[in-house]
Order: structure tokens, then sequence, then C-alpha cells
């Protein structure tokens, strides 16, 4: 099926890479008619139902093309918590945070901060120590906020009376961590993937002392490496995508897979804009040039959802609790 959303997901999203900046309705209305917006999610919530590892292509292919559509808030994080958790979703973008709130009943009174596409939003759905709050747009009071690529990243006021709350489950905090790291890891890996589609294309085109700059063998062993990273990239966040299909988020084996992506991926988004900035020159750094739609977003969003620091620190942890003998099967994944 894998080939054939992929196929789906590039018609849909070709030509979306624009300089406009803020939410992108008519695209979000080809993904949801299309059924690409909520694809992980059961049917009975509008979903298809699909794996992890075909939401990890319509991501990375989102990535590449710098979509400016909620498709991890929605599918992978909202939709999911409100659906596992026995309330119905709602039509239109989502998107979700975990925070702490004032929750009494149906009254909820709090401040949420950085939140991903709140002012685009249909609702706001808040994961707090012990409770799912599905919050309606009445009731918030938003304030605009970008992150570096100039996706919203609103602070959003909280004073609602009529909210939907539900206990929230076991282990729904670790879980909503690990979606929200593993969606990340996919965007950075399209980003990453067309920010060098893009550094190749104007290396043909760009002369330089009679010839493509691209003709050049110091420009194509920086080419090369960024081309590696990129194969590393979508490695290990295909995996990552490929495990939780397999075990679950539940298991430590995902656990490990999405710190590894997420890391690697991390890792990658700085190598990829330093070899594409280098090789298109000063007009890279333009607002004109698309580029920058990639490489500010490889920026901003290798530190969201936890730095490649911070998921590496998980990993040596991880490895050194299970000793010795253990570093080779946590590392391969092999018995």
């Amino acid at each position: 099926m894998s080939s054939e959303i992929l196929e789906l997901a590039e018609s849909v999203l070709v030509g979306s890479a624009t300089s406009g900046t803020g939410f992108d309705a008519a695209l979000w209305k080809a993904l949801d008619e299309t059924g690409l917006a909520r694809l992980t999610l059961p049917e009975s919530a509008g979903g298809s139902e699909a794996s992890f590892a075909d939401s990890a292509e319509v991501l990375q292919a989102a990535g590449a093309h710098a979509a400016r559509v909620p498709l991890v808030e929605t599918d992978l994080l909202a939709g999911w918590l409100l659906a596992s958790h026995g309330i119905a979703v709602p039509d239109g973008p989502l998107t979700a945070v975990a925070a702490d709130l004032a929750v009494e009943g149906t009254a909820v009174r709090g401040e949420l901060v950085r939140v991903p596409w709140a002012r685009g939003a249909g609702a706001v759905v808040v994961l707090t120590a012990s409770q799912v709050v599905l919050l309606p747009v009445d009731g918030l009071t938003v304030t605009e906020g970008t992150n570096l690529a100039e996706e919203p990243r609103d602070r959003v006021v909280v004073d609602v009376t009529g909210a939907t709350v539900a206990p929230a489950q076991p282990g729904a905090a670790a879980e909503l961590r690990l979606r929200a790291a593993l969606g990340r890891a996919q965007l950075l890996a399209g980003a990453a993937r067309g920010a060098v589609a893009r550094t190749v294309q104007y290396a043909g085109e760009r002369v330089q002392f009679g010839r493509p700059i691209g003709k050049f063998q110091a420009v194509q062993q920086q080419l090369a490496l960024a081309a590696a990273e990129v194969a590393a990239a979508g490695a290990a966040a295909s995996a990552a995508a490929a495990e939780a299909d397999r075990t679950g988020f539940g298991d430590p084996a995902t656990a490990f897979a999405v710190a590894a992506a997420k890391a690697r991926t991390g890792e990658a988004a700085g190598e990829v804009a330093r070899v594409a900035h280098q090789v298109h020159g000063a007009i890279g750094f333009t607002r004109e040039h698309d580029l920058r739609l990639l490489t500010t977003r490889l920026w901003a969003w290798r530190d969201e959802d936890g730095s490649d620091a911070q998921w590496q620190a998980e990993l040596g942890a991880t490895v050194l609790a299970a000793g010795a003998d253990a570093l080779w099967p946590t590392v391969t994944g092999t018995p």
C-alpha cells in the first residue's frame, strides 16, 4: 500500500512549498478529502487505519514539500488521544499538547505555550497528568507566535466551560511523547531529502568558471555527504515507524527506535542545511529563495519534540542500563 499512498501524497503535495506562512487551508482540504489527514486513525474517527509505515511515507513527503498543515498533530497526536480515550474526534485540523490545566468538571482554565497550529485548529486537545481534555475553540484566546520556520507556535489562554474530559490511560504521556518524536523525525527526514534535491538541481544549473558547479569535485563531495545524511535519516525514521507497527509504543524496542530516529534525523538536519547553504551561496539565504522553507524547518524541527542531544542521552542511558552483554542485541534489534 505504501507506494500507492506515496503516489497519492505526492500528487496532493506537489507545489505546496510556497513562501506563505500559517495554515494552508486549501492543502488541508485536499489532504482531508483524500484520507491522508487522518491516515492511522480508526474508521470510527474518520481514519483509514493505515500503518505507521504508510504514515511515514506521507509525513516524509510533507516535509520534503514544506507543507503548512498539522498532519502530525491531527493524526498521530490529537486524533489518537481522543479516539483511544473514547472521545469523538471532531472534524477539521487539530492540535495537541501535554500541559497542566485547572479542570473542574467541564470548566477548564489555564495557559498553554507554543501550541502548534493553534490559530488554525478546530479544537485543541490537552493531556494533563490525569486527564484528556478536548477544548473547543470558543473560550480560547490565541496570541500568535512562530518557530524559526514561521510555523504557528501559539500561546493559548484557556477559559472554557464546555470541555470534554476523560481520565487518561496509564502510559498515555509516554506514548504521546514518542508519537510526537516519531512524527517529527519523519518530517525531518523529508525536509532533508527536499533540501538535497533542490541543492543538486541548483548545482547543475549554476555555472561558474565555464561549467556547472556540480561538476567540481569539491562540490560533488559535499553533495555526496549530504546525500549520505539523507539516506541515514530516512532509514532511521522508516525503521522506527516499522518497529512501532511491529511491537507498539509500549515496547522498549519502539522507544529505542524512536529515540534513535529523532536523534539521527536531528543530526542530519544540521549537516544537510550546512551543505545546502554552502552550495547555494548567498542566494540561499534570501527570503525570495525557497531553500529557506526547508532549512529553517530543519533547524526548527531538530529541537522540537526533543533535541538530538536529549534523545542521545536517553539512548546512552538505555544501553548502560542493559549492560555490556545486551549492547549488540539492543543496537541491532536482534535477540
